[in-house]
């Protein structure tokens, strides 16, 4: 792939939930980007999705959108049990897939999505937007220096609580649905991305009635004696923040850490606080990131990259393990 360093890039939206609505609301702030085509099995979603971010074409069928020559990426957003096979009918393709998280349902199918983006020589993110969020590149940039000394503790948590509802995607055992692995991805990712990968994981859950995962705790440690305590709940609306424990200072990302936010240092009785909210949901951070990395033809991402997506989606697979959580 050669660079094209002033391209458009043209974006084709596979799936048209609630998290799409926010990924081409932002998507339309992008200068040098176009939403080109979105995809439903409606046609009538299609068409009235398309019309409200000014979509070029819509169509009923998510094969008709990999097949559309004009596109150069396309935002995955189905159900997580899809992923991969949206993912690979995209590849197969050549257009450059961003997927969003978890990047697929199990440690197997990451592992084939990769292969076929290398056997193609197309670019393959997994969208887990917060790693591109200004605040949390500060708080990886503080930590990473050790600005007030070594990180000791990691606590997190997710959690919010709806009605059970069969329907709902969000309750859906069949499709990924339960809190691990729509929110408790979060409060994991924060903890790899910081701390790596822990020597040890305990983990307890509890379930809805159709075996989903209600809520979800787990330790991670490590053999420096650091440790992360973490908490996701479909159940109950919790903090959701982030904080960082160090030697000299605790680093608080606020409500709701993993989304723009506020951040916050303690240190010796002293309290700052940054703001990093803005004017857009947040979603335009990982887009500009891709879009330049299309540009550049590079094919995989340096800050997403497959090493960490595989690193996350095994230790989903390992807390799945603990909690004899399996997905048919």
């Amino acid at each position: 792939m050669t660079s094209q360093p002033h391209k458009t890039i043209k974006w084709g939206i596979l799936g048209l939930g609630n998290i799409a609505h926010k990924f081409a609301k932002d998507l339309v702030t992008i200068n040098d980007a176009q939403l080109q085509a979105v995809a439903s099995r409606s046609i009538d979603k299609a068409n009235e999705f398309g019309k409200t971010y000014h979509a070029i074409q819509a169509y009923d069928s998510y094969e008709a959108l990999a097949q559309d020559p004009n596109i150069d990426a396309v935002y995955i957003a189905t159900p997580h049990s899809f992923h991969k096979e949206h993912a690979m009918l995209c590849l197969e393709h050549g257009k450059a897939v961003l997927c969003e998280k978890p990047f697929a349902m199990n440690t197997e199918e990451v592992k084939n999505m990769i292969a076929l983006a290398k056997a193609k020589n197309v670019l393959l993110m997994e969208a887990l937007w917060t790693y591109f969020l200004p605040h949390y590149q500060f708080a990886l940039s503080e930590l990473k220096k050790e600005t007030y000394g070594k990180l000791l503790k990691v606590e997190a948590d997710f959690g919010f609580s709806r009605p059970f509802n069969t329907a709902s995607r969000l309750f859906d055992k069949t499709v990924g649905g339960g809190s691990l692995l729509d929110i408790g991805i979060y409060p994991i990712f924060a903890t790899l991305s910081t701390l790596g990968e822990p020597q040890d994981i305990e983990a307890t859950c509890t379930t809805f009635d159709n075996g989903a995962d209600s809520t979800c705790d787990m330790i991670f440690k490590y053999n420096d004696n650091t440790e992360a305590v973490l908490k996701s709940s479909l159940l109950e609306d919790t903090p959701t923040q982030c904080k960082f424990t160090c030697e000299n200072a605790v680093i608080t990302l606020n409500t709701q850490f993993h989304a723009p936010t506020t951040v916050t240092i303690n240190q010796n009785g002293a309290e700052q606080t940054l703001d990093y909210t803005g004017p857009t949901i947040g979603y335009n951070f990982e887009t500009l990131h891709f879009n330049q990395l299309l540009r550049e033809g590079k094919t995989e991402s340096d800050i997403m990259t497959y090493d960490f997506s595989l690193k996350l989606i095994k230790t989903l697979d390992k807390v799945r393990k603990i909690i004899a959580l399996e997905y048919k």
